[in-house]
């Protein structure tokens, strides 16, 4: 059962952040405000859902919401000030767009920057425990999976559609053999220890 707040009778946002990992695309991350009395036995880490069951819970998700937020930074911004404060500036920016303002923020991680001097508590596997964590990296989630089925239409032969910029087998080969695209992290490995790239 994941807990609805972390901190009982104020207004509390949990925050989430997808992409981290990705060798391709920008970091996409949510903020969510849910009523005190939200339910949901579908509600979970993202991670731990099928697609299918994630679209769904988004639609709920932004229908009983008391507010919600989704923000991104792109690969070329990542690559200027590193993924953990690119994550940070999406969840920022994910935050700004609540229309209701948190007294208490829970974010899902060990780290986080202040945002506007609001409190706020660093939940380890949070996505697993809170609700609003739970919703926060679902939005994340399908908001950054449309933008890259989307750049999939673009560049098909890197597999967005179905590896969403992470570094899979086949999207590693892809960019040994066709090269980095302009939507690739540059300060990322783009390929492991058995393959090589010349850049020049």
């Amino acid at each position: 059962m994941l807990k609805s707040f972390h901190t009982d009778s104020i207004v509390e946002a949990g925050c989430d952040e997808a992409g981290r990992g990705c060798i391709a695309g920008p970091v996409f991350a949510a903020a969510v405000i849910l009523p005190p009395d939200f339910h949901d036995p579908m509600l979970n880490d993202s991670k731990k859902l099928s697609e299918k069951t994630r679209k769904i819970m988004r639609s709920i998700v932004e229908t009983e919401a008391i507010a919600f937020g989704v923000g991104m930074v792109d690969e070329k911004e990542i690559d200027q000030i590193n993924i953990l404060n690119a994550s940070f500036k999406a969840m920022h920016k994910a935050l700004e767009k609540l229309h209701h303002v948190p007294e208490h923020l829970i974010i899902d991680g060990n780290r986080f920057k202040p945002f506007r001097e609001i409190p706020y508590t660093c939940i380890v596997k949070g996505d697993a425990k809170y609700a609003s964590i739970a919703a926060a990296s679902i939005l994340a989630k399908t908001y950054r999976d449309e933008y890259m089925e989307g750049l999939h239409n673009l560049y098909p032969e890197y597999g967005w559609n179905s590896n969403k910029g992470y570094p899979t087998a086949n999207h590693r080969e892809a960019v040994l053999k066709l090269g980095p695209t302009p939507y690739h992290r540059r300060s990322f490995r783009l390929l492991n220890d058995q393959m090589r790239l010349d850049f020049s």
